[in-house]
């Protein structure tokens, strides 16, 4: 088993070409304006010619790039799950791993833009239909995760999947949350301790799937002078890395 401490960096996903790479920042960059539009004037009162003026658009090519204002909100989104479709398109060893991958991805890229992602939070919780928008947003990532669990590994009961996907994602915006609303940087988990955490719950559904289709022992052997922490602390260090 790998570290989780690298699963940050080993879900450096694919980058999409560069033509659709730049069309997508450029979706990201007016809805950046549009969220700070929403701060300073409220989201209702806040129009998309307004948003497209101050964005340096035609209205004519904000509608291209987003069906309604309730989209414009939420585009870093889109671009994540394109990318996360793209990385699950590889081909990988472990796919329950893969999945906490993915959503360690997530974590950094919001880490990464955190003002503009606590000006967002801010907006969210004050709109009623961005708060129904993010609900949307977040079974999107369910969708997409126990899918893919369930394309690689055939086997898998549904309902497994399911519960995977939703533990990965509740787990993930618990830590993000709480990174957005934090008052300090104190005590808050970087990417590699939000990939330790995603890797035990990994280990508990991993973990049973395989048990229940094969029986492991773990032999230990200590000296008579070892002492109870250290002998519980080197067994569950090699119990997480089976």
């Amino acid at each position: 088993m790998s570290d989780p401490s690298a699963a940050s960096a080993r879900a450096n996903l694919t980058l999409p070409p560069v033509a659709r790479l730049a069309d997508a920042h450029s979706r990201v960059n007016v809805a950046d304006i549009a969220v700070r539009l929403f701060q300073a004037h409220g989201y209702e009162a806040t129009s998309t010619t307004q948003i497209a003026a101050a964005a340096g658009v035609s209205r004519s090519t904000f509608f291209r790039q987003f069906r309604s204002k309730d989209d414009v909100i939420f585009a870093d989104h889109d671009e994540l799950l394109e990318q996360i479709d793209m990385y699950f398109a590889l081909e990988h060893d472990d796919p329950w791993l893969a999945v906490c991958d993915a959503a360690a991805l997530v974590f950094e890229r919001f880490r990464e833009r955190l003002e503009i992602v606590r000006v967002r939070d801010l907006v969210v919780r004050q709109t009623s239909v961005l708060r129904d928008r993010e609900t949307v947003m977040v079974s999107r990532y369910e969708k997409v995760f126990s899918a893919y669990l369930r394309r690689s590994l055939p086997g898998l009961e549904p309902v497994i999947a399911i519960q995977f996907a939703a533990a990965v994602i509740a787990t993930h915006n618990f830590e993000l949350r709480r990174m957005i609303r934090a008052i300090d940087g104190a005590g808050l988990l970087d990417p590699d301790g939000l990939a330790a955490q995603l890797h035990a719950v990994r280990n508990r559904f991993a973990g049973g799937q395989a048990a229940a289709g094969a029986s492991e022992l773990l032999v230990a052997v200590f000296p008579a002078s070892a002492l109870p922490h250290d002998v519980a602390r080197v067994i569950e260090n090699r119990l997480r890395s089976i």
